[in-house]
């Protein structure tokens, strides 16, 4: 729940560290909250079930520290003579200490608080919170241990001021985390639009910044200084009394009001800030007792059931519980469910929002002979079986899916093609969708489609070597440049990123795609249909007569789209496109199969990128070990020792591996990232063209024209530690 985890684990570590030089019972933190003018217990080695809320005043042995900004040894709290003698007005207060410690030295119920230490944690002259230790032993706190305690205060306030101290604006962490600039955070912050939709913006954040939700909700929590909450049904729950309070009336303020499973009611706001809001809310609940937390718009709508009709759809164990006491009243002779049935009808609801909000790239409906339909989602690259469909309801599930995307429901017997979209926290996702017939029933593949804008090609991941290659291959005035991989591989995304450095006022830019997955103003981009004889070809002959100085060809599927493309190329344009072929190299002997003349592809080819994506390690579990001696053998062997001198080996050489958290479902890998593979066409390798040389020759020609292998971009990943070993040896297919 709380945005500051990774503090939180900290503070266990230093907490430990300070008991055992210090030795003392227990170790806490207190936060300066601003806003209230007083101080929270943040962090502590006791226990306590409520928050303690200390004002800063001379009242208290830790607000008067926070007032005067000076500290304190307190031998005797109880010694109220001496508490006088430092302020008229101090007393301690029992109930500001731990009710129990965590790893009490003694095992007593309740030892009687002596020895005190109090000092401020200040940076650049700002109080941001206090830290205390108490119980000392054997001895009282001396002065040393008071220079140590501000040392370590210090510190505390250098390393967290951000986390401690709150931001100006509820983003700024996200540029000190380098994860936005701050020009790009301004442009969103003063786009109108952005402005007038909240979700807009978080949109714009992720799609276009790729920044992750919850490095967000993390800048939001310690710019409101409260917790983060996403989306988490398996966790919190609509409180019981939120029906007292008009949905409307919280959807349009982005109010959800849920519960943990003890039932204790959270506010779950998009602007904690906001008293006005809060004190109507206390006001028609009648609370006794509440949390506040901060959430993302796009989560706050989830949580109110944002979905079409304005109505979420149940929960999928629940949908299944019902389909199956169904299955179970149906008699033989009834037919199977019909395909507007509310079940069915939920069922496909429920596993299209559960695929996005898993950042699912695929769902996968499989039918079994005698046994339940398999549903299987791909995320980060990897099948999933995510539930089971009993088999008496797969075809109303089929059918209803057919009717999502205007496909004909009678045919069973050919594969299909078709769209659907929906709506989910106010966005329109869209979604491809493949059916094929098998032994077993029709099976329905469903493509998740991007959105958003275009990945500034600063974020692709990129080497320095070959973004320095790709920027002079995009400035070429002509020639044609293709991407190439297998589906999936993030062709589209990485030529949208490269329109998106070419997209000025001063180029005229024509697409032709099929689907068009990615939007950006500027661009004319068309969306071709075989079906009608609109292919790529026809849309590429449009596009001269169209005067463009950019062309994106969605792919060169046949002899004629290539021909034509090249041609293009020659006649100064540059052309964009892709290939499915497994290395860059391979895609020069692919296309002369396809009877380019060798002579003026040559002439014509300006680059070729291959790329795949792999997975990365979980920035927030990963944890650093000491490579063996055969992962150094590994890492010496597949990069090759003509470039092996490339690679900053020290010795140990610290690689990093999975060890599972929440955030990643316990797997160790949160996300994808792309290894590139990119050749640049020499006068070299045109004469090899020519020659009609092998794969080999080429590949080996290119290596010494500085290209690098995918397996060798991998390597170099592995030792910045963005992914393992084990994901580039699954790239290679070698051990």
């Amino acid at each position: 729940m709380d945005a500051s985890d990774s503090l939180q684990e900290i503070f266990c570590d230093v907490a430990a560290a300070l008991i055992n030089y210090f030795q003392v019972e227990h170790v806490t933190v207190f936060q300066h909250r601003h806003q209230q003018q007083d101080l929270l217990a943040r962090f502590t080695t006791g226990i306590n079930h409520q928050p303690i809320s200390v004002a800063i005043d001379p009242q208290s042995i830790v607000g008067f520290v926070a007032m005067s900004k000076v500290p304190l040894i307190i031998p005797d709290p109880f010694d109220t003579s001496a508490l006088f003698a430092i302020h008229p007005r101090l007393q301690f207060v029992d109930h500001l200490e731990p009710l129990e410690p965590l790893e009490p030295l003694e095992q007593t119920p309740r030892c009687r608080t002596v020895n005190i230490l109090c000092v401020p944690i200040i940076h650049a002259h700002t109080l941001l919170g206090v830290l205390q230790l108490t119980n000392r032993h054997p001895v009282v706190f001396c002065e040393r241990d008071l220079r140590d305690a501000q040392t370590i205060a210090q510190s505390l306030g250098d390393s967290f001021r951000y986390e401690l101290g709150g931001t100006a604006r509820p983003f700024d962490h996200l540029i000190h985390r380098q994860l936005i600039s701050d020009k790009a955070l301004s442009g969103l912050l003063a786009d109108k639009y952005t402005q007038l939709d909240p979700t807009l913006l978080i949109q714009k954040l992720i799609s276009e910044h790729r920044v992750n939700p919850m490095d967000i909700g993390r800048a939001l929590a310690i710019h409101y200084q409260v917790p983060f909450i996403h989306y988490a049904p398996d966790v919190y729950h609509v409180y019981r009394h939120e029906h007292r309070l008009n949905v409307s009336y919280l959807k349009r303020n982005f109010v959800a009001i849920i519960a943990d499973n003890h039932d204790t009611p959270i506010i779950l706001m998009a602007e904690p800030n906001n008293t006005a809001l809060i004190m109507e809310i206390e006001r028609a609940l009648s609370f006794d007792a509440y949390h506040i937390a901060v959430g993302l718009a796009p989560h706050i709508l989830q949580f109110l059931g944002e979905a079409d009709n304005g109505t979420g759809p149940a929960e999928m164990n629940d949908i299944l519980d019902e389909i199956g006491i169904q299955s179970d009243e149906l008699d033989d002779a009834l037919e199977e469910m019909s395909d507007d049935a509310p079940a069915v009808v939920r069922l496909v609801s429920r596993i299209l929002h559960d695929a996005k909000h898993h950042n699912a790239s695929d769902i996968h409906i499989d039918p079994e002979k005698s046994a339940p339909t398999r549903v299987r989602m791909r995320v980060d690259g990897v099948c999933r079986d995510i539930n089971h469909v009993p088999a008496s309801h797969h075809n109303a599930v089929i059918a209803r899916i057919k009717i999502l995307a205007n496909l004909n429901i009678a045919e069973k017997r050919l594969p299909q093609d078709g769209k659907l979209s929906f709506k989910l926290s106010g966005q329109i996702i869209e979604v491809r969708v493949a059916t094929i017939p098998t032994v077993a029933g029709e099976g329905v593949v469903m493509r998740i489609l991007a959105t958003g804008g275009a990945l500034p090609i600063e974020h692709m991941n990129l080497t320095s070597t070959n973004l320095t290659m790709l920027q002079q291959i995009m400035h070429k005035p002509h020639g044609i440049m293709l991407v190439v991989g297998p589906t999936g591989s993030g062709k589209t995304t990485t030529l949208h990123a490269i329109l998106g450095h070419l997209n000025t006022p001063d180029k005229k830019i024509w697409t032709a795609e099929d689907p068009v997955e990615i939007t950006q103003p500027g661009l004319q981009q068309v969306q071709v249909n075989p079906k009608i004889g609109f292919s790529f070809a026809h849309a590429l002959r449009a596009f001269l007569r169209a005067d463009p100085d950019i062309i994106l060809i969605g792919e060169l599927r046949d002899k004629e789209t290539a021909h034509t493309g090249i041609e293009a190329s020659l006649t100064g344009h540059l052309v964009l496109s892709t290939l499915h072929t497994n290395s860059a190299p391979e895609t020069i002997t692919r296309l002369l199969d396809f009877d380019v003349d060798p002579v003026n592809f040559s002439d014509a080819c300006v680059g070729i990128l291959a790329q795949r994506l792999i997975r990365t390690l979980c920035t927030d579990c990963k944890t650093p070990y000491t490579a063996s001696a055969q992962e150094r053998a590994f890492i010496l062997r597949q990069y090759g020792q003509d470039n092996i001198a490339e690679l900053v080996m020290p010795d140990p050489l610290i690689l990093y591996q999975t060890t599972g958290c929440k955030l990643c479902n316990d797997s160790g890998y949160r996300g994808r990232t792309a290894v590139h593979e990119l050749l640049t066409m020499t006068e070299a390798l045109r004469g090899l063209i020519y020659q009609s040389a092998s794969v080999s020759q080429l590949a080996q020609q290119a290596s010494q024209d500085g290209m690098r292998t995918l397996m060798q971009d991998g390597l170099q990943k592995v030792l910045r530690g963005l992914t393992d070993i084990k994901q580039i040896q699954i790239l290679g297919g070698v051990e």
